[in-house]
């Protein structure tokens, strides 16, 4: 009898075990990281602390660079409760983001008036990935992986990844715009 109850018990324990949803464990925040703006200088992401992050790969010859005044409705509507959209560019998906920084940059301010910030080009995804990405998959797991440009992934005040978004997803959805307002 002892032993019969003792299995039940044991089964059940390694049962429960496995259904158990895991956290990661943040060894690093966003706010301890660092990537070059535009510009080439370098920014500590700590100056974000305590605000949500949009954080956007983008291309300037995309099918979705249309998504670029959405983002700056989004920011311009959000940036007064502590939100700001970082974002980053990429070369990765079809060569739609070919020009230096400063064709990004007058890009991105002629056609779109953007004010967010953006950052020096990087790749997005593989192992040359900027460390910010690496640092999402690792923690995020695979959904951060951008799948092609204009993918999102949303971060929290804690300055962990809240939740992510494909390229489909359109930056003033319900889906983003409930989600951010969530945790500003």
């Amino acid at each position: 009898m002892f032993c019969k109850k003792y299995f039940l018990v044991l089964i059940s324990f390694i049962m429960f075990s496995f259904i158990q949803k895991v956290e990661a464990k943040y060894e690093k925040v966003f706010f301890d990281l660092t990537i070059k703006i535009i510009n080439k200088d370098e920014i500590n992401l700590d100056n974000f602390k305590g605000k949500t992050i949009l954080l956007v790969n983008v291309a300037s010859n995309c099918g979705f660079t249309k998504q670029y005044s959405a983002l700056q409705t989004l920011y311009e509507k959000y940036k007064e409760k502590n939100f700001i959209v970082i974002g980053v560019p990429s070369n990765q998906f079809g060569g739609q983001e070919p020009g230096s920084n400063d064709e990004i940059k007058d890009f991105c301010e002629t056609n779109f008036n953007i004010t967010f910030p953006l950052t020096d080009k990087v790749d997005v995804k593989g192992s040359n990935a900027h460390s910010i990405y690496k640092w999402a998959k690792k923690n995020h797991g695979r959904s951060t992986i951008p799948k092609w440009n204009f993918h999102k992934i949303l971060i929290g005040k804690d300055g962990k990844i809240h939740d992510t978004f494909n390229s489909f997803i359109t930056p003033l959805s319900d889906k983003i715009i409930n989600q951010i307002e969530l945790i500003l």
